[in-house]
């Protein structure tokens, strides 16, 4: 009875993916309340609080393309699908290594430490061969004591997981940013075509651009 249904219009297709783009989107642009205690981790936790609600929110829509678009459909609407379903699992995958990487820093500040030794606390901005002095200003540095103070922290560690913290929000940007984009890009394509039917071929422009994406990143990862 299924294959009986009306195929989704190509302008319905292609709003479903632009929709999706702009949830995928807006996981970078949430904001999450973050404690003097866990400044640290303030890069990260914006994606951290929205990353699972988008991506229960795009699995629950995706249920119900595959639903109103029986299988098999149009060209159209199966090239959809592999946009839809690879930008829902890059990201799944990609909130994953975020999780993965908050886990780490979690770790690393919850080892237990015995007392500092004072010849090992952070040299002050007068020594001139300090660590601290080629990477930060005078007042950086005491922005960087305050909050590492606040934090429980010496100066050190708090710039490891704060390093840490910065570099594990920047992959997940890069996820988020290559995700929206393919997105428009497939729902732009959807759009655009004279007809009802997208080029199937053997070609890689037959392919979604997430697919294509995927299948570049495992290449380069071999």
């Amino acid at each position: 009875m299924t294959a009986d249904r009306t195929p989704m219009a190509r302008a319905e297709l292609a709003g479903l993916l632009a929709d999706a783009a702009q949830s995928v989107s807006g996981v970078l642009t949430t904001e999450y309340p973050t404690s003097p205690s866990r400044s640290y981790l303030h890069p990260v936790l914006g994606a951290l609080s929205a990353g699972p609600r988008v991506v229960c929110e795009l699995n629950d829509r995706l249920e119900g393309f595959v639903l109103e678009e029986p299988l098999p459909a149009t060209p159209a609407g199966l090239f959809t699908l592999a946009s839809y379903a690879s930008a829902l699992g890059w990201l799944t995958e990609s909130l994953a290594e975020l999780t993965a990487a908050v886990d780490q820093i979690y770790t690393r500040v919850g080892i237990p430490t015995e007392p500092q030794d004072p010849a090992f606390t952070a040299p002050t901005p007068t020594e001139p061969d300090s660590e601290f002095d080629f990477a930060f200003s005078a007042l950086e540095l005491a922005a960087i004591r305050t909050a590492a103070e606040a934090a429980g922290l010496t100066p050190g560690d708090y710039v490891e997981v704060l390093s840490q913290s910065l570099l594990a929000a920047s992959r997940i940007t890069d996820a988020c940013m290559e995700i929206s984009s393919g997105l428009l890009e497939d729902a732009a394509y959807v759009l655009g075509e004279a007809t009802d039917h997208v080029w199937i071929g053997d070609g890689p422009d037959s392919l979604p651009t997430l697919v294509r994406s995927l299948l570049a990143r495992m290449e380069t990862a071999e």
